[in-house]
């Protein structure tokens, strides 16, 4: 069965070890110290690195950790420009396996344009990064917003029960935002006092949960009279990047 290891690095960044008989595998590479720490302290080895995107805080720490464990590293064949060298080229909508874990590589633009997740259906398992992240979504800096919509979309529609593991911990600014667009929300309420009450990490999370209480997946249930679901979500996408709350 595999064991899912959640490792804060830097200020407010995750990265996840994912083991299953005897092989590991390091979802993002933002800082050497914590992971190879985690690996230490386990007596694992590591095997491979997914990247899910080409920024530094996700990609950082690649040569520390392959020059200390000889892992591979693989990542989106469509951004191998600004990804560091890889092993092994992904293509979007790939199956493929890992550590004896099938993987599906899912394209999923908006954050960035060459953003990948990554799902394991038999672990339960989704790396979202900075995609969908906890209670919230990631800036576009590069994508469109129907390309965001579309992608979170995407992984709206994985099962329920999967465990969604982004790539920070927002969850002040995110669930104060989604509190001042959705106030009714009991769901959401409850599940902010679960997580900043005992401090505990607010990744992963099931998609169910982030269904109920996420509002950028509760797009349609909070548009106004006459928007779509992607005019909502833009209109949300938009006040959150210059919400102060």
């Amino acid at each position: 069965m595999a064991e899912l290891v959640t490792i804060r690095c830097l200020n407010d960044n995750y990265a996840y070890l994912v083991h299953d008989r005897g092989c590991t595998v390091l979802i993002d590479a933002p800082e050497a110290g914590p992971v190879l720490s985690e690996l230490r302290g386990r007596g694992w080895s590591l095997d491979v690195i997914l990247l899910t995107h080409h920024h530094d805080d996700h990609i950082q720490a690649v040569p520390e950790i392959v020059a200390a464990t000889g892992a591979q590293v693989w990542g989106n064949m469509a951004d191998t420009s600004r990804l560091p060298p890889l092993d092994r080229a992904l293509e979007t909508g790939e199956w493929t396996e890992v550590c004896g874990q099938s993987l599906n590589v899912i394209d999923v633009p908006g954050h960035t344009v060459g953003h990948v997740a990554f799902h394991m259906p038999d672990a339960g398992l989704v790396f979202t990064a900075d995609s969908l992240m906890a209670i919230g979504c990631g800036r576009l800096f590069e994508g469109t917003a129907a390309q965001m919509w579309s992608s979170l979309s995407k992984l709206a529609a994985l099962p329920d029960e999967t465990l969604v593991c982004s790539g920070h911990d927002y969850a002040r600014g995110n669930g104060a935002f989604a509190v001042s667009v959705d106030p009714g929300n009991e769901a959401l309420r409850a599940r902010l006092d679960a997580t900043l009450a005992g401090d505990r990490p607010a990744s992963p999370a099931t998609l169910g949960d982030e269904k109920a209480t996420n509002p950028f997946l509760r797009a349609a249930e909070l548009a106004q009279p006459d928007e779509s679901p992607l005019d909502s979500f833009t209109r949300l996408r938009a006040a959150k990047d210059s919400f102060r709350g």
